[in-house]
């Protein structure tokens, strides 16, 4: 085989594909999330209560749980290009459609075909990085893909006050064109999809033959590195794997405050007297934080080749971050220590990821990534609800945000006691290609 210039092929790899994807999960989690700015003027205009807000907020993952699994199989199946354009397509109608939002029943509605829209998209691009990039790079990738998270709210914050300020312009009221302008992206990108993501790198024009063979030996040298376990009923035997639901209620913690923090972000500062415009910049520091953090521990731990303990730092100080501004209250000191939660909450990302992809192997990650990502993501609903839920009958964030650091304490503590430093025995791949070829790899 052909020596090549790894560092430089890495590079070609980044350039081409990360981009894009980091472009369409920014676009993606604004249109979850930017009804947490909307919030600030259409609870009021449609009735909405704090209990209601945080129920719709969160129903988007019920959706999104629901159709999780199917959709990632569907991408195995038909390809990540055509069917990430698919999902983009899909939920881009339903996040414009959302300017005709008039009361609880259909902002509850439309939250939840949002979810059922975008489901799949998350998992399916973990599940095509792995299929470009080797095992030793992913936490890195990872983590700049997931870079898209606190992106969009570092920068979509401003935007998203700004665009309220358009309020009356055309008849239209400012949240309604927030919906509106922010969804059209995900409508025009398709196309774009289909044209510059190939499925794998033997479709990549812009790799050379050498570069081509060496990339797929180096995957396939990762592949054979997971033992296949011979199994009977191989989809059952990998759900009921108990390390599945270990990583599902870890994603879960992760979730649960990610999502329990960004859907009520603006209204904790916005009580603390700043103005619309003032939240959304003042928001721009904690995720600009959450971008550095996230950047950093998925360096070291591809550095130091080490996951465990970077993911329990990372909840840990997800919970400290929380629990901390929670029983500060309203105060500076409160935004500050939200800058040590998104540090975590980002962190989480890049060392948690590859844990399971050394479980799994083949087409069977297809479905074992989508099982964990939509039960996991099942957090994104229980989080907006908790906090919503304090804040109805208390009239305060603080045993909202209290809870959730309680849930990533606990994350943390269920990685200590479960997941192994060193590589552990695999769950079985449901498209093992034989029970010999199984064999053979143990």
């Amino acid at each position: 085989m052909e020596p090549v210039n790894e560092p430089e092929l890495m590079r070609k790899l980044f350039l081409r594909l990360v981009p894009l994807l980091l472009l369409l999960f920014i676009i993606a989690y604004v249109d979850r999330v930017n009804v947490s700015f909307a919030a600030l003027t259409m609870n009021k205009d449609i009735g909405l209560n704090a209990y209601t807000y945080g129920l719709g907020a969160g129903i988007f993952f019920i959706g999104y749980f629901l159709f999780e699994v199917p959709s990632n199989l569907m991408l195995a199946r038909v390809g990540a290009r055509r069917w990430i354009a698919r999902i983009l397509f899909s939920w881009g109608l339903v996040a414009c459609a959302m300017i005709w939002v008039q009361g609880p029943r259909s902002f509850l509605v439309l939250r939840f075909i949002l979810g059922v829209a975008e489901a799949g998209f998350a998992p399916g691009v973990i599940l095509y990085l792995t299929c470009w990039f080797p095992a030793r790079y992913r936490a890195r990738v990872i983590s700049q893909w997931h870079l898209g998270i606190p992106l969009a709210l570092a920068i979509g914050a401003p935007v998203s006050t700004w665009i309220l300020q358009l309020n009356g312009a055309l008849g239209l009221k400012g949240w309604q064109w927030l919906f509106l302008l922010e969804g059209l992206p995900a409508v025009l990108l398709p196309l774009l999809v289909l044209f510059a993501l190939p499925d794998r790198p033997a479709q990549a024009s812009w790799l050379t033959e050498s570069e081509k063979r060496w990339l797929e030996h180096q995957l396939e040298t990762d592949r054979e590195q997971i033992a296949v376990k011979k199994t009977e009923s191989r989809v059952g035997k990998m759900f009921t794997n108990p390390m599945m639901w270990v990583f599902s209620f870890i994603y879960f913690a992760n979730v649960g405050s990610n999502y329990g923090l960004s859907m009520f972000m603006p209204q904790i500062i916005r009580q603390l007297g700043f103005s619309t415009m003032q939240t959304g910049w003042i928001m721009f520091v904690p995720y600009s934080c959450g971008c550095l953090g996230m950047l950093a521990i998925g360096y070291f731990s591809d550095r130091f080749k080490e996951r465990k303990w970077h993911l329990i730092v990372s909840l840990l100080l997800t919970g400290l971050g929380l629990g901390t501004a929670g029983l500060l209250g309203p105060t500076l000191g409160a935004i500050m220590m939200l800058c040590v939660a998104t540090i975590g909450i980002m962190g989480v990302k890049g060392p948690f990821w590859p844990i399971p992809s050394a479980y799994l192997s083949g087409a069977g990650a297809a479905a074992g990534i989508a099982f964990i990502n939509s039960v996991g993501n099942l957090g994104g609903w229980a989080g907006p609800y908790m906090v919503g839920w304090f804040k109805y009958f208390t009239d305060s964030f603080k045993g909202g945000l209290c809870g959730l650091a309680l849930l990533a304490f606990a994350g943390a503590l269920v990685t200590l006691f479960t997941v192994k430093s060193g590589k552990a025995a695999p769950i079985a791949d449901e498209m093992a290609a034989s029970p010999a070829e199984a064999g053979g790899r143990q």
